[in-house]
């Protein structure tokens, strides 16, 4: 079993930056990828960024040259700085941890940006 705690979501002008965390605990393998999905209200999950263990990244196209996804493997713990936010950029942000036992999901995040 594995459990994911996302912290860092929040309310922020348009312009403005925040910073996701996302732990992971319980069964967890060296190989893994580590990422953030968002859903926005009556919007359909879209992928923000994802990373693996050994560092490849993958963006969203709404989202590259604004955010940045790393993690700290050691702590099992993935990040998202999001920088310039748009109001479009509110949603419900989920982590998500992906191995060979299946995948994961965090219970979700708000991040609010307002205009």
């Amino acid at each position: 079993q594995v459990q994911l705690v996302e912290s860092g979501g929040g309310l922020v002008q348009a312009g403005g930056s925040l910073r996701l965390s996302c732990a992971a605990s319980g069964s967890i393998f060296s190989i893994n990828a580590m990422g953030w999905y968002r859903q926005a209200p009556g919007k359909q999950r879209e992928l923000v960024a994802t990373i693996t263990s050994g560092g490849s990244t993958n963006y969203g196209d709404s989202v590259k040259g604004r955010f940045t996804i790393s993690r700290d493997n050691a702590k099992n713990t993935v990040y998202l700085q999001m920088n310039s936010l748009k109001p479009e950029d509110t949603a419900v942000y989920y982590c998500a941890l992906r191995q060979v036992l299946g995948g994961y999901w965090g219970q979700g995040t708000q991040v609010t940006v307002s205009s």
